[in-house]
């Protein structure tokens, strides 16, 4: 068994680096859709993200996979964890304020262990994870207000659809397992799921947005558009592999609790987007079900292990996501 990585400073900084990109685009996002539609800052997000990261791997000198089976799952990725719940969160930004879809966004480690406890034989619920799911669930609940659910308007319609980008992200956890099993690098895994994406979304994008009778953006939007590509999607990518190498995965997953930090930090001075107590009360609900799940307080109470006793494995995290890019499941994670 293998001991739980230490967190040294450099680790610690770049953790809060990748909040914050990862948090930053849901500020990038809002930004971009003031003047473009959800559709087209999903393609122009993953388009530009599948370029940068294609160079990357060219520079690196990474075989990209040319057979169709590893494709047909990059597609199936490129569905779940990027297609699918970028659309909807990005949705939803145009209704609600991109702090409440951050918090929304966290729930994602919620929905992953409830999905693969349906779907998989090794990663059933245990009591901790249960009281986790719980806390988590009663954080939704005091986000959305249950006055809200007596009736059905865009903002509620607003909150379910982060909510569905959460339990997208929970299936694309289980079905990206599979890249492990192929023995494709996880960085790879990042590049075809984002390539996939785009092929995806050009059509829809070109069906459904109608692009030509769309007015120039300004450059705010293709400011905005570039940092949400190339920072908060293919650099994130980077330093989560970075981080993932010298910290271990279970220390990796303390980036999903500071993601709705960065996020809020972001629409409140930039956006003046001011979030109700309510909000506040939901995510420090949610933050406890996470620390639940992610088990660190129970070693923290039993102390260091003995001498000689066996140590528990590291943990693969679960997809942060963020509209702030989940980052591939082969190593896990999605962007």
């Amino acid at each position: 068994m293998q001991q739980r990585p230490a967190m040294g400073a450099v680790e610690w900084a770049l953790l809060l680096v990748l909040s914050l990109l990862w948090g930053g685009s849901f500020f990038f996002s809002k930004v971009a859709l003031a003047e473009l539609p959800p559709l087209l800052v999903v393609l122009g997000r993953v388009g530009l993200a599948a370029a940068a990261l294609g160079l990357y791997l060219r520079a690196r000198r990474q075989a990209i996979p040319r057979a169709w089976p590893v494709w047909a799952a990059f597609f199936g990725m490129g569905l779940l964890n990027n297609l699918i719940p970028f659309s909807l969160i990005f949705w939803a930004q145009t209704t609600i304020a991109s702090g409440l879809a951050s918090i929304l966004n966290a729930t994602t480690p919620v929905f992953a262990i409830l999905v693969a406890h349906a779907l998989t034989t090794d990663e059933k619920l245990t009591p901790a994870k249960l009281a986790g799911v719980a806390l988590g669930l009663a954080g939704v609940v005091v986000l959305i207000g249950v006055d809200a659910l007596s009736g059905f308007d865009r903002a509620l319609a607003a909150m379910l659809a982060c909510l569905g980008a959460a339990l997208s992200y929970g299936f694309a956890t289980v079905f990206g397992r599979r890249f492990k099993r192929m023995e494709i690098a996880p960085p790879v895994v990042a590049f075809g799921q984002v390539a996939a994406t785009t092929l995806l979304m050009l059509p829809l994008a070109v069906l459904f947005e109608a692009p030509w009778r769309l007015p120039l953006p300004g450059p705010a939007t293709w400011g905005a558009l570039i940092g949400l590509a190339l920072l908060s999607t293919a650099l994130a990518y980077v330093l989560y592999f970075r981080i993932l190498s010298t910290a271990g995965a279970t220390n990796l997953s303390l980036v999903t609790l500071l993601i709705p930090v960065s996020a809020i930090l972001l629409g409140s001075l930039f956006l003046g987007e001011r979030l109700a107590t309510n909000h506040f009360t939901g995510m420090a609900l949610i933050a406890g079900g996470l620390v639940a799940i992610d088990g660190r307080w129970r070693s923290l109470l039993r102390g260091r292990p003995r001498a000689g006793a066996p140590l528990r494995p590291e943990r693969a995290p679960p997809p942060c996501p963020a509209a702030g890019s989940t980052a591939p499941a082969g190593d896990r994670p999605p962007a």
